[in-house]
């Protein structure tokens, strides 16, 4: 789901029997749950463990947060531990910031030597905090200044997932479609390039990555007809290396005799074509804005691709490919090795783009070189990031649209019952569009193996309708109407083996969990709730360790670093919005469940228990 939810409700009809979200004053319990199979967290013998190159060695690599993932393997863990489970209630507020932009906050603060930098939503300012100064204040700033017209097509707010910073420069994307890199130093802009059209309904939310000598990005509009693509550009010039498209032929999608996938499903040529009706490719979606990773030892860059367009599934038969599923690419040709579809002719609007986790694990008695993806779909894969093999995929998620899926052929297992139909409203198809989990980053600890799930307990009612494609319009053909899963809380926050391939742990949240996760060398996870509070919870065991309450609902990246006062530092973004947020920050009408694609039937009680925002929280110990 990739396009301008904020507008789109208005265009999507009333539904008579709009469900009003159910009371559930107990559904959400900040005590974690276990395994009810044990009454002790059993795990894996083996645990995963993080690729060498994710392991920063030198004392300023730990002491830094210099990407969102922390590094490419996209671990978010830190090596600090001076905030520990037995001090971190103990944490206070040592300074804020206000970004100036009330809607949501999704990026991740940076903070290289000195410095914080933290990008705003639209109008996409990039802040610089003197972090050697009381209360950290404004070094410098940089204006973008991007069109106001594409706030008209975007999706889910008008956010920004975030900066990344490398060899003294800081890159990052604005709505309106260019990549900028701007001197770290003194906010002076290096190069800026056009990359999307917003006239066509392509905008840029997502956050770049470096690999190597490349800056990686791709667009958002997959709910506006767009044809989805990721490009490499030359980190120093800004200059275009190589562009590949998620559908089409496969010279544009630049796949060529270096592709070896594992399945057969994806052996044979231009299936970027033939799995579509005709010519329906041009405008199928398959978005790149989630999360580039990079594994710099096999020089591969892994990504995901979104739904493809319209939602309307019966009129484009076929598995639609590449789309709902992850590209292992080479950093310097953009030259496809292997593809994996998680979801193939996707009708629910799962997107491939979540977090690929790179991870090394014995399976099996052989060691592998690996990746984890929590899907949309309910299922969290386990794939060999060499070779695209599938070694797992087990529910996280309550899923009634799917019974499974095919280890042998690597095919998800769909519930014909659960199918989507224009003739009538499909009830009870669970997860709903923004699945199990969106694009909330999980973060995965060095030190326990595990991975730790900010995630979504959503299921929805769904009726496919007529649509046509006008190039920059809405490109969807469905009424949704989303409500809360089983149990009635809407979130959920849990802990996962990932070679075991089960949840350890978990804590229900009333609201879906829409922010990032963070985890440390102190046995700390944290992680923000929509109705926003921050919150300390133990790595090992999930008990509640501390939280504070912020001026407005989470839905940003934690990070941490040691700052140049030798003391380890904490900070989150506060600012409600986003999809999920879009009755708060859209000022949406809670009595049209339809609007936000359908996100507001589920969340008529948000504005009751939060407001607007846009403020970064920096906390310490005494």
């Amino acid at each position: 789901m990739r396009a301008c939810v904020l507008s789109l409700g208005a265009l999507a009809p009333a539904v008579a029997h709009a469900q009003s979200v159910p009371p559930a004053p107990n559904a959400a319990s900040e005590q974690p749950s276990t395994d009810a199979a044990s009454s002790d967290v059993q795990t894996s013998e083996a645990l995963a463990k993080a690729p060498a190159f994710a392991v920063a060695g030198d004392d300023k690599a730990v002491s830094e947060w210099p990407m969102p993932g922390k590094n490419t393997a996209l671990t978010r863990f830190s090596k600090l531990d001076q905030i520990n489970a037995q001090n971190v209630k103990n944490l206070q507020v040592s300074s804020t910031f206000s970004l100036g932009v009330n809607r949501g906050q999704e990026a991740a603060p940076l903070v290289v030597g000195d410095t914080l930098y933290v990008v705003a939503p639209f109008p996409n300012t990039l802040f610089a905090l003197d972090l050697s100064q009381p209360g950290a204040p404004l070094k410098w700033r940089y204006d973008p200044k991007p069109s106001l017209a594409a706030q008209g097509v975007a999706c889910c707010d008008v956010v920004n997932r975030g900066a990344v910073y490398s060899d003294g420069r800081v890159y990052f994307n604005t709505l309106d479609g260019f990549t900028i890199a701007v001197d770290a130093a003194t906010g002076k802009e290096a190069w800026r390039t056009k990359m999307a059209e917003y006239q066509k309904g392509e905008t840029i939310t997502m956050a770049p990555l470096v690999a190597g000598d490349k800056v990686i990005v791709g667009n958002s509009g997959g709910e506006m007809g767009v044809r989805g693509w990721a490009a490499a550009l030359d980190k120093a010039s800004g200059k275009v290396v190589w562009k590949a498209y998620s559908t089409g032929p496969d010279a544009e999608v630049l796949i060529g005799d270096e592709f070896k996938p594992y399945f057969d499903q994806y052996k044979g040529k231009d299936l970027g074509v033939s799995t579509w009706p005709p010519d329906m490719w041009k405008q199928g979606g398959g978005t790149v804005w989630g999360w580039v990773s990079y594994d710099p030892d096999l020089n591969l860059v892994y990504y995901g691709t979104s739904n493809p367009g319209p939602w309307n599934s019966s009129i484009r038969p076929g598995d639609n490919l590449w789309t709902a599923g992850i590209f292992a690419r080479d950093a310097n040709t953009g030259e496809a090795r292997w593809f994996y579809q998680f979801s193939p002719h996707d009708m629910s609007d799962y997107d491939g783009v979540n977090e690929n986790i790179l991870i090394d694990i014995d399976w099996k008695g052989k060691p592998r070189k690996a990746l984890v993806h929590p899907d949309r779909n309910g299922y969290i894969y386990v794939l060999d990031r060499e070779s695209g093999e599938l070694l797992s995929a087990e529910p996280y998620h309550h899923i009634t649209s799917s019974k499974g899926v095919d280890l042998k052929t690597g095919r998800l297992i769909y519930n014909k019952e659960k199918q989507p139909s224009g003739e009538h409203f499909v009830k009870d198809i669970c997860p709903a569009p923004p699945g199990a989990k969106d694009w909330q980053p999980s973060a995965f600890s060095h030190k326990t193996g595990h991975l730790y799930i900010p995630h979504n307990n959503l299921c929805m009612d769904m009726k496919e309708t007529e649509v046509g494609y006008i190039s920059g319009t809405p490109y969807v053909g469905a009424e949704v109407l989303m409500k809360p899963g089983p149990g009635g809380n809407r979130g959920e926050f849990l802990a996962w083996d990932p070679v075991a391939g089960k949840e350890l742990w978990s804590i229900k949240e009333k609201f879906p969990v829409w922010s990032g996760a963070l985890v440390t060398a102190g046995d700390v996870v944290f992680y923000g709730t929509m109705d926003g509070w921050f919150k300390a919870v133990d790595a090992n065991t999930g008990k509640p360790l501390w939280k504070f309450k912020t001026s407005s609902g989470i839905i940003g990246q934690p990070t941490t670093w040691r700052g140049p006062d030798g003391k380890q530092h904490v900070a989150i973004l506060s600012g409600v919005g986003g999809w999920s947020g879009a009755i708060v920050a859209g000022g949406l009408d809670k009595r049209d469940g339809t609007a936000a694609l359908g996100f507001v039937n589920a969340m008529k009680d948000l504005p009751d228990v939060t407001t607007k925002g846009g403020t970064l929280y920096v906390f310490t110990l005494p």
